[in-house]
Protein backbone atom coordinates (compact mmCIF):
# COMPACT_ATOMS: atom_id res chain seq x y z
CA UNK A 1 0.00 0.00 0.00
CA UNK A 2 2.79 2.47 -0.73
CA UNK A 3 1.84 5.98 -1.80
CA UNK A 4 2.87 5.43 -5.43
CA UNK A 5 -0.13 3.17 -5.82
CA UNK A 6 -2.66 5.77 -4.67
CA UNK A 7 -4.04 8.92 -6.30
CA UNK A 8 -5.37 11.33 -3.65
CA UNK A 9 -6.19 14.02 -6.20
CA UNK A 10 -8.49 11.67 -8.11
CA UNK A 11 -10.28 10.93 -4.84
CA UNK A 12 -10.59 14.63 -4.05
CA UNK A 13 -12.10 15.33 -7.48
CA UNK A 14 -14.64 12.55 -7.04
CA UNK A 15 -15.61 13.65 -3.53
CA UNK A 16 -16.21 17.26 -4.53
CA UNK A 17 -18.35 16.10 -7.45
CA UNK A 18 -20.30 13.75 -5.17
CA UNK A 19 -20.99 16.60 -2.75
CA UNK A 20 -22.32 18.74 -5.59
CA UNK A 21 -24.50 15.95 -6.99
CA UNK A 22 -26.08 15.13 -3.64
CA UNK A 23 -26.88 18.78 -3.00
CA UNK A 24 -28.54 19.06 -6.41
CA UNK A 25 -30.57 15.91 -5.77
CA UNK A 26 -31.66 17.11 -2.32
CA UNK A 27 -32.61 20.55 -3.68
CA UNK A 28 -34.57 18.98 -6.52
CA UNK A 29 -36.61 17.18 -3.88
CA UNK A 30 -36.88 20.16 -1.54
CA UNK A 31 -36.39 23.40 -3.49
CA UNK A 32 -37.55 25.64 -0.63
CA UNK A 33 -34.83 24.45 1.76
CA UNK A 34 -32.35 27.16 2.67
CA UNK A 35 -28.78 26.37 1.64
CA UNK A 36 -25.67 27.91 3.13
CA UNK A 37 -22.24 27.27 1.64
CA UNK A 38 -19.10 27.88 3.70
CA UNK A 39 -15.52 27.45 2.52
CA UNK A 40 -13.11 27.09 5.41
CA UNK A 41 -9.41 26.58 6.07
CA UNK A 42 -7.64 24.77 8.86
CA UNK A 43 -4.53 26.31 10.40
CA UNK A 44 -2.69 22.98 10.61
CA UNK A 45 -3.35 22.20 6.97
CA UNK A 46 -6.20 21.79 4.53
CA UNK A 47 -9.80 22.85 4.77
CA UNK A 48 -13.20 22.07 3.36
CA UNK A 49 -16.59 23.10 2.08
CA UNK A 50 -19.70 22.88 4.24
CA UNK A 51 -23.15 22.81 2.65
CA UNK A 52 -26.00 23.14 5.15
CA UNK A 53 -29.73 22.76 4.55
CA UNK A 54 -32.43 24.07 6.86
CA UNK A 55 -36.09 25.06 7.09
CA UNK A 56 -37.17 22.98 4.13
CA UNK A 57 -40.56 21.51 3.44
CA UNK A 58 -38.97 18.04 3.48
CA UNK A 59 -35.60 18.47 5.21
CA UNK A 60 -35.73 20.12 8.61
CA UNK A 61 -31.93 20.13 8.75
CA UNK A 62 -29.09 18.60 6.81
CA UNK A 63 -25.42 18.76 6.07
CA UNK A 64 -23.36 17.70 3.06
CA UNK A 65 -19.76 18.30 4.06
CA UNK A 66 -16.44 17.94 2.26
CA UNK A 67 -13.10 18.14 4.06
CA UNK A 68 -9.49 17.60 3.06
CA UNK A 69 -7.21 18.07 6.05
CA UNK A 70 -3.63 17.20 6.90
CA UNK A 71 -1.54 17.16 10.03
CA UNK A 72 1.65 16.00 11.69
CA UNK A 73 0.05 13.43 14.02
CA UNK A 74 -2.91 11.13 13.45
CA UNK A 75 -5.37 11.53 16.34
CA UNK A 76 -6.14 8.58 18.65
CA UNK A 77 -9.45 7.79 16.94
CA UNK A 78 -7.58 7.00 13.71
CA UNK A 79 -4.87 4.87 15.31
CA UNK A 80 -7.00 2.85 17.72
CA UNK A 81 -6.96 -0.10 15.32
CA UNK A 82 -3.56 0.77 13.77
CA UNK A 83 -1.11 1.34 16.62
CA UNK A 84 1.81 1.20 14.19
CA UNK A 85 0.67 4.60 12.87
CA UNK A 86 0.82 6.46 16.17
CA UNK A 87 2.63 9.71 15.46
CA UNK A 88 2.28 9.43 11.69
CA UNK A 89 1.60 12.48 9.58
CA UNK A 90 -1.60 12.27 7.57
CA UNK A 91 -3.95 13.54 4.92
CA UNK A 92 -7.64 12.73 5.35
CA UNK A 93 -10.47 13.65 3.02
CA UNK A 94 -14.10 12.72 2.79
CA UNK A 95 -17.71 13.63 2.24
CA UNK A 96 -20.16 13.20 5.12
CA UNK A 97 -23.92 13.54 4.76
CA UNK A 98 -26.68 13.63 7.36
CA UNK A 99 -30.27 14.52 6.45
CA UNK A 100 -33.00 14.97 9.06
CA UNK A 101 -36.48 15.09 7.49
CA UNK A 102 -39.31 17.16 8.95
CA UNK A 103 -41.86 14.35 8.77
CA UNK A 104 -41.35 11.79 11.59
CA UNK A 105 -42.43 9.00 9.23
CA UNK A 106 -39.44 9.75 7.00
CA UNK A 107 -36.14 8.32 8.29
CA UNK A 108 -32.92 10.14 9.00
CA UNK A 109 -29.98 8.96 6.94
CA UNK A 110 -26.22 9.17 7.20
CA UNK A 111 -23.52 8.47 4.64
CA UNK A 112 -19.79 8.91 4.62
CA UNK A 113 -17.00 8.11 2.16
CA UNK A 114 -13.42 8.93 3.09
CA UNK A 115 -9.76 8.38 2.19
CA UNK A 116 -6.73 8.38 4.48
CA UNK A 117 -3.04 8.55 3.67
CA UNK A 118 -0.50 8.27 6.47
CA UNK A 119 3.29 8.47 6.58
CA UNK A 120 4.76 6.56 9.54
CA UNK A 121 7.35 8.42 11.59
CA UNK A 122 9.76 5.45 11.44
CA UNK A 123 10.43 5.98 7.75
CA UNK A 124 8.25 3.15 6.47
CA UNK A 125 6.39 3.78 3.18
CA UNK A 126 3.15 5.74 3.23
CA UNK A 127 -0.04 3.71 3.64
CA UNK A 128 -3.57 4.46 2.48
CA UNK A 129 -7.06 3.16 3.05
CA UNK A 130 -10.71 3.95 2.40
CA UNK A 131 -13.70 3.96 4.74
CA UNK A 132 -17.36 4.82 4.79
CA UNK A 133 -20.84 3.42 4.31
CA UNK A 134 -24.43 4.48 4.85
CA UNK A 135 -27.09 3.72 7.45
CA UNK A 136 -30.77 4.48 8.02
CA UNK A 137 -32.49 5.65 11.22
CA UNK A 138 -36.28 5.36 11.04
CA UNK A 139 -38.60 6.65 13.75
CA UNK A 140 -41.59 4.73 12.43
CA UNK A 141 -40.76 1.55 10.58
CA UNK A 142 -41.83 0.45 7.12
CA UNK A 143 -40.63 -2.95 6.02
CA UNK A 144 -40.61 -2.01 2.33
CA UNK A 145 -38.26 0.90 3.07
CA UNK A 146 -35.89 -1.30 5.06
CA UNK A 147 -35.86 -3.90 2.28
CA UNK A 148 -35.20 -1.40 -0.52
CA UNK A 149 -32.49 0.31 1.54
CA UNK A 150 -30.60 -2.90 2.20
CA UNK A 151 -31.03 -4.14 -1.36
CA UNK A 152 -29.37 -0.92 -2.51
CA UNK A 153 -26.58 -1.52 -0.02
CA UNK A 154 -26.19 -5.07 -1.28
CA UNK A 155 -26.15 -3.90 -4.90
CA UNK A 156 -23.38 -1.40 -4.15
CA UNK A 157 -21.23 -4.34 -3.07
CA UNK A 158 -22.20 -6.93 -5.68
CA UNK A 159 -19.31 -6.33 -8.10
CA UNK A 160 -16.72 -6.62 -5.35
CA UNK A 161 -17.26 -10.09 -3.95
CA UNK A 162 -20.31 -12.09 -2.89
CA UNK A 163 -19.27 -12.07 0.76
CA UNK A 164 -18.68 -8.32 0.96
CA UNK A 165 -22.24 -7.18 1.70
CA UNK A 166 -22.90 -9.67 4.54
CA UNK A 167 -19.57 -8.73 6.12
CA UNK A 168 -20.13 -4.98 5.86
CA UNK A 169 -23.76 -5.26 6.98
CA UNK A 170 -22.65 -7.10 10.11
CA UNK A 171 -19.94 -4.49 10.67
CA UNK A 172 -22.57 -1.74 10.37
CA UNK A 173 -24.94 -3.48 12.80
CA UNK A 174 -22.13 -3.77 15.33
CA UNK A 175 -20.73 -0.28 14.80
CA UNK A 176 -23.97 1.75 15.04
CA UNK A 177 -24.86 0.20 18.38
CA UNK A 178 -25.35 2.13 21.60
CA UNK A 179 -23.78 -0.14 24.20
CA UNK A 180 -25.09 1.91 27.10
CA UNK A 181 -28.65 1.58 25.76
CA UNK A 182 -28.24 -1.99 24.55
CA UNK A 183 -29.89 -1.09 21.25
CA UNK A 184 -28.94 -0.17 17.68
CA UNK A 185 -29.26 3.38 16.40
CA UNK A 186 -31.37 2.31 13.45
CA UNK A 187 -31.65 -0.45 10.87
CA UNK A 188 -28.07 -0.20 9.62
CA UNK A 189 -26.78 -0.56 6.11
CA UNK A 190 -23.07 -1.06 5.40
CA UNK A 191 -19.93 0.16 7.12
CA UNK A 192 -16.25 -0.33 6.33
CA UNK A 193 -12.90 1.06 7.38
CA UNK A 194 -9.21 0.34 6.74
CA UNK A 195 -10.28 -0.85 3.29
CA UNK A 196 -7.64 -1.45 0.61
CA UNK A 197 -8.75 -4.79 -0.82
CA UNK A 198 -7.69 -5.44 -4.41
CA UNK A 199 -5.39 -2.42 -4.63
CA UNK A 200 -6.13 1.25 -5.08
CA UNK A 201 -8.14 1.18 -8.30
CA UNK A 202 -10.49 -1.54 -7.10
CA UNK A 203 -10.87 -0.11 -3.61
CA UNK A 204 -11.54 3.35 -5.07
CA UNK A 205 -14.13 1.87 -7.43
CA UNK A 206 -15.90 0.36 -4.43
CA UNK A 207 -15.88 3.70 -2.62
CA UNK A 208 -17.48 5.31 -5.68
CA UNK A 209 -20.09 2.57 -5.84
CA UNK A 210 -21.07 3.26 -2.23
CA UNK A 211 -21.12 7.03 -2.66
CA UNK A 212 -23.14 6.89 -5.87
CA UNK A 213 -25.64 4.43 -4.38
CA UNK A 214 -26.56 6.55 -1.37
CA UNK A 215 -28.84 9.20 -2.97
CA UNK A 216 -30.66 6.68 -5.16
CA UNK A 217 -31.23 4.50 -2.09
CA UNK A 218 -32.40 7.24 0.26
CA UNK A 219 -34.17 10.04 -1.57
CA UNK A 220 -37.02 7.92 -2.98
CA UNK A 221 -37.81 6.72 0.56
CA UNK A 222 -38.00 10.30 1.83
CA UNK A 223 -40.08 11.42 -1.13
CA UNK A 224 -42.53 8.60 -0.50
CA UNK A 225 -42.93 9.43 3.21
CA UNK A 226 -42.68 13.22 3.11
CA UNK A 227 -46.45 13.79 2.98
CA UNK A 228 -47.45 11.08 5.46
CA UNK A 229 -49.97 12.60 7.92
CA UNK A 230 -48.63 13.06 11.45
CA UNK A 231 -49.58 14.59 14.78
CA UNK A 232 -47.61 16.29 17.52
CA UNK A 233 -47.19 12.97 19.38
CA UNK A 234 -45.32 11.63 16.35
CA UNK A 235 -42.99 14.64 16.38
CA UNK A 236 -42.41 14.14 20.09
CA UNK A 237 -41.35 10.54 19.52
CA UNK A 238 -39.10 11.66 16.67
CA UNK A 239 -37.41 14.14 19.02
CA UNK A 240 -37.02 11.45 21.65
CA UNK A 241 -35.41 8.98 19.22
CA UNK A 242 -33.19 11.73 17.87
CA UNK A 243 -31.65 11.76 21.32
CA UNK A 244 -30.17 8.36 20.53
CA UNK A 245 -28.62 9.88 17.42
CA UNK A 246 -26.96 12.56 19.53
CA UNK A 247 -25.72 10.04 22.08
CA UNK A 248 -24.09 7.87 19.43
CA UNK A 249 -22.42 10.75 17.61
CA UNK A 250 -20.95 12.29 20.74
CA UNK A 251 -19.92 9.08 22.48
CA UNK A 252 -18.96 6.54 19.81
CA UNK A 253 -18.74 7.98 16.30
CA UNK A 254 -15.16 7.77 15.00
CA UNK A 255 -15.70 10.54 12.45
CA UNK A 256 -16.89 12.98 15.11
CA UNK A 257 -14.03 12.01 17.42
CA UNK A 258 -11.47 12.31 14.61
CA UNK A 259 -12.75 15.76 13.69
CA UNK A 260 -12.67 17.05 17.25
CA UNK A 261 -9.33 15.43 18.09
CA UNK A 262 -7.69 16.77 14.92
CA UNK A 263 -8.83 20.34 15.51
CA UNK A 264 -11.44 20.33 12.79
CA UNK A 265 -14.13 22.92 12.24
CA UNK A 266 -16.58 22.35 15.10
CA UNK A 267 -19.59 23.84 13.28
CA UNK A 268 -19.13 21.36 10.43
CA UNK A 269 -18.45 18.39 12.72
CA UNK A 270 -21.53 18.94 14.87
CA UNK A 271 -23.82 19.89 12.01
CA UNK A 272 -24.89 16.23 11.90
CA UNK A 273 -26.84 16.72 15.12
CA UNK A 274 -30.63 17.11 14.81
CA UNK A 275 -32.26 20.51 15.36
CA UNK A 276 -34.62 19.50 18.18
CA UNK A 277 -34.16 16.69 20.71
CA UNK A 278 -35.80 15.65 23.97
CA UNK A 279 -34.87 13.17 26.66
CA UNK A 280 -37.38 11.51 28.97
CA UNK A 281 -36.70 9.77 32.25
CA UNK A 282 -37.57 6.04 32.27
CA UNK A 283 -39.83 6.29 29.25
CA UNK A 284 -40.97 3.19 27.39
CA UNK A 285 -43.51 2.87 24.56
CA UNK A 286 -46.87 1.35 25.30
CA UNK A 287 -47.34 -2.22 24.12
CA UNK A 288 -49.11 -2.46 20.79
CA UNK A 289 -48.32 1.07 19.62
CA UNK A 290 -46.50 2.19 16.47
CA UNK A 291 -43.65 3.33 18.68
CA UNK A 292 -43.32 -0.10 20.31
CA UNK A 293 -43.27 -1.71 16.87
CA UNK A 294 -40.06 0.17 16.04
CA UNK A 295 -38.31 -1.56 18.93
CA UNK A 296 -39.89 -4.95 18.35
CA UNK A 297 -39.54 -5.25 14.57
CA UNK A 298 -36.86 -2.84 13.40
CA UNK A 299 -34.26 -2.22 16.09
CA UNK A 300 -33.00 -5.76 15.71
CA UNK A 301 -30.58 -7.07 13.07
CA UNK A 302 -32.46 -8.71 10.17
CA UNK A 303 -31.58 -9.96 6.74
CA UNK A 304 -33.59 -7.20 5.10
CA UNK A 305 -32.08 -7.69 1.66
CA UNK A 306 -33.16 -11.33 1.72
CA UNK A 307 -36.81 -10.47 2.43
CA UNK A 308 -39.50 -9.53 -0.05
Amino acid sequence: MDEAQSDPEAVRTYLLDLQDRILVAARDLDPVAEVRKDEWERSEGGGGRTLSLSKGKIFEKGGINFSDVSGKNLPPSATANRPELVGASFRAMGVSIVLHPENPFAPTSHANVRFFRAIPKNGDPAVWWFGGGFDLTPYYGFEEDAISWHKAARDSCKNFGENLYPRLKKWCDEYFYLKHRNEPRGIGGIFFDDFSEGGFDRAFAFLKSVGDSYPTAYLPIVENRANHPFEERHKEFQRYRRGRYVEFNLVYDRGTLFGLQSGGRVESILMSLPPEVIWKYEWHPEIGTEEARLYEKFLKPRDWAGES
